[in-house]
């Protein structure tokens, strides 16, 4: 495991994204995967990095 945050990849912001996704831990999945999305050159990747994992405060629904 590295510990300088500078030599993380997209690739490693899109794996943690994935283990918080899995973990019920939506808020932290969504700010990985913007740092994977950042981190890709193809805009077209990055899109599809970003609806993979929406913003959970914008798709969240109020229930009584």
């Amino acid at each position: 495991m590295t510990r300088d945050p500078a030599d993380l990849t997209a690739a490693d912001y899109l794996d943690g994204a994935r283990e918080m996704a899995a973990a019920d831990r939506p808020f932290l999945a969504h700010l990985l995967a913007e740092e994977a999305a950042q981190r890709t050159p193809d805009l077209a990747t990055a899109a599809g990095i970003r609806a993979s994992f929406p913003d959970p405060t914008t798709t969240r629904t109020e229930t009584d």
